[in-house]
């Protein structure tokens, strides 16, 4: 009996492995509340980054690992909670009070992007740098 192509290919195939991703975040205040990072699909609203770790803002550049993400395409969002509430301070109007940034350097000339901050993961994994801009001042 002969297997048709296309199924002895997909069997062989296997199913699509999981990669690692790296982040470095740069421009940390030291000392000052916690860094969120986010691997965010398909936008860059808090729905859409659900893939998340944070930690004490304890040095100027602080790495953040993700483990067994499956391929695809992604963008990075971070920022540093400097008042302690867990999520990023907006200005009335939706600007950023707190530091932020994301992958591609994507919304430093103006509203972020996901296509922009957008990067394809696939195996063995990637490893990516943002960097904090410091947002406006806090009143």
């Amino acid at each position: 009996m002969r297997l048709p192509v296309c199924l002895v290919a997909c069997a062989l195939a296997g199913p699509a492995a999981a990669a690692g991703v790296t982040v470095t975040v740069d421009g940390v205040q030291p000392g000052t509340g916690r860094v969120f990072v986010a691997l965010c699909v398909g936008g860059l609203s808090e729905e859409a980054c659900r893939i998340g770790e944070s930690a004490p803002a304890s040095a100027p550049t602080l790495r953040f690992g993700f483990a067994n993400v499956p391929p695809g395409v992604y963008a990075v969002a971070a920022y540093q909670d400097l008042d302690g509430d867990g999520r990023l301070a907006r200005t009335p109007l939706g600007l950023p009070r707190e530091p932020y940034g994301f992958s591609n350097g994507a919304g430093r000339g103006g509203r972020p992007d996901f296509s922009a901050a957008a990067f394809t993961l696939a195996e063995p994994g990637a490893a990516l740098r943002v960097r904090l801009i410091q947002a406006l001042p806090r009143r």
